[in-house]
């Protein structure tokens, strides 16, 4: 009897576990995700499929730092919104249309003449900002006479048609652009106080936020601005 008992045990000593019987179906011994369908427990995991859903951890979370940094990149440079604000850019904008700003664009290069910009007037931070349509560029002398616009001693045909200007300002007697400097007007002609006023004057470089591309609201008026 003693010498069975010996030999039972050690059988069950040399045995792998799994050697052994299956567990009966629904057995409270073993979670049924840890048994093959035959009721035998599972091998464990290939330590090469481990690795392999480490790394795909790993990519999901690079994957998801890039997009999350790609947004913020792309709302900086092309997301900034401003509110314009009075009639000083009829019929280009209405008062309270909210635009989008291009930032990227004036720090790869400078404001094209056209270009509708925001701006701080007189690089106040507490101020409002104010959009408006660059006329003049740094180093050209921009002068108002008889509602014409002159740059340089030359008369500036627009590509669209504006009021004529009444009130040239102090613009009447030639304004020069310093380094950096710019003359700009509200589309609004004589409902726009711009760099014909000392309010405004001439917009530095540094005063400027970005040039408008895109309005955003109301729906009515959404698209690219033209």
């Amino acid at each position: 009897m003693r010498g069975r008992k010996k030999a039972h045990s050690a059988q069950r000593r040399g045995s792998s576990r799994y050697d052994a019987q299956p567990f009966p179906a629904g057995s409270r011994y073993a979670p049924a995700d840890m048994l093959t369908p035959d009721g035998y427990p599972k091998a464990p995991a290939p330590e090469g499929k481990k690795s392999a859903i480490v790394k795909n951890i790993l990519l999901w979370t690079f994957e998801i730092l890039v997009a999350i940094l790609f947004a913020y990149v792309l709302v900086y440079f092309f997301g900034q919104s401003r509110t314009n604000i009075g009639q000083s850019m009829d019929v280009t904008l209405s008062g309270g249309d909210t635009v989008l700003l291009n930032i990227l664009s004036y720090q790869l290069g400078a404001p094209k003449r056209g270009d509708v910009i925001s701006f701080k007037p007189n690089g106040s931070s507490t101020s409002h900002s104010s959009i408006k349509r660059v006329i003049g560029l740094p180093g050209e002398t921009v002068r108002i006479e008889n509602g014409i616009i002159e740059i340089d001693g030359e008369v500036y045909f627009e590509k669209k048609s504006y009021p004529v200007i009444t009130n040239p300002g102090m613009a009447s007697e030639g304004i020069t652009l310093g380094d950096q400097e710019y003359f700009v007007l509200g589309d609004n002609r004589n409902n726009s106080v711009d760099s014909r006023f000392a309010d405004v004057g001439v917009v530095k470089a540094s005063y400027i936020e970005g040039k408008v591309w895109f309005v955003l609201q109301p729906a009515g008026h959404r698209g690219f601005l033209k």
